[in-house]
């Protein structure tokens, strides 16, 4: 099923399965390695914007975790947005990497430094996608 921009908007994302459907209809399985952002709002529903990062760094550190959550901050104050959800896109395996980790993690802690609550994070896949938990990166 196809879900158009006007039903994402309308219909609320209340459960952890509803939010790894909507990423599923919306990015699917992976093409190439890049980010993606989606906001929700206070109701729960997505806002029509979604933001999609190719050429990120290839680590977190030396200040790209912090650099990139400033960003989304910024993106979260303009749009009212109450909550992100984080996605990595690459064309790997589910099983998660080092490096995938590394930047789950310190872009959690940078976005909890900004005050940016993320609802979720998750990985889109050659196969699909998945739940990445706090308890797979930290």
């Amino acid at each position: 099923m196809t879900l158009s921009a006007d039903e994402a908007t309308q219909q609320p994302i209340t459960s952890d399965q509803q939010v790894l459907e909507r990423v599923d209809e919306l990015i699917g399985k992976a093409v190439r390695r890049q980010l993606w952002l989606l906001f929700i709002d206070e109701q729960d529903r997505q806002i029509p914007l979604v933001i999609p990062m190719a050429d990120y760094p290839a680590a977190p550190y030396n200040n790209n975790a912090e650099l990139l959550a400033a960003r989304i901050a910024e993106v979260v104050e303009k749009t009212g947005a109450a909550q992100v959800i984080v996605v990595w896109e690459r064309r790997l395996r589910a099983t998660t990497t080092e490096a995938d980790r590394a930047w789950a993690r310190e872009l959690a802690a940078a976005c909890a430094d900004a005050d940016v609550s993320i609802r979720a994070q998750l990985i889109s896949h050659r196969d699909g996608t998945r739940w990445f938990a706090p308890d797979d990166y930290l």
